[in-house]
């Protein structure tokens, strides 16, 4: 015997209002860290505005995502550093073209930037909450409808979002 739509419908619902008992416990950071000291990230790069735009994005994130307030270094409860250790502005990734008898025209169609950070976030007691090294981020862009700088804020936003998601899976 098959059940009626109304009865799925029905059981359904009581589910729901019911809530559910399966839940996750811990994820996030330590409680006792409520402060942050965002360091200027060392910049191994020919590109200076790197170290200004990486250390705003990464201060940025853990104020609004992981709630942090920030502080001084000498008195935070914890500590985010890191290296940029490349940064490739115009990697040509998709091409259109032709070649007919002696002229070849080729278009770049998409290019990339390439970012490689390494980051850690320290306790105060020098203890590694969360580290990556050699993270590799990416943003593209069309050129003549987008920038590289756009591409490069795609390329934070992932760098940002793999620091938050990386500091809320440690505990």
């Amino acid at each position: 015997m098959r059940p009626t739509p109304g009865i799925l419908l029905a059981t359904s619902l009581a589910l729901l209002a019911g809530g559910c008992l399966y839940g996750f416990k811990g994820g996030g950071l330590p409680p006792e860290i409520k402060t942050v000291a965002v360091l200027p990230f060392d910049n191994l790069t020919p590109e200076p505005t790197l170290t200004q735009e990486v250390s705003d994005s990464v201060r940025s994130a853990v104020q609004r995502r992981l709630g942090l307030r920030q502080a001084g270094e000498t008195t935070a409860d914890a500590v985010v550093r890191g290296t940029i250790m490349r940064y490739q502005p115009d990697v040509p990734v998709a091409y259109t073209g032709a070649a007919s008898g002696t002229s070849n025209e080729v278009n770049v169609t998409r290019r990339l930037v390439q970012l490689t950070v390494s980051v850690e976030i320290l306790t105060r007691e020098g203890k590694a909450v969360w580290q990556r090294s050699s993270m590799m981020l990416e943003g593209d862009y069309e050129p003549g409808q987008e920038t590289e700088a756009d591409a490069r804020g795609r390329a934070l936003s992932k760098l940002v979002t793999n620091i938050v998601d990386g500091a809320q899976s440690q505990w």
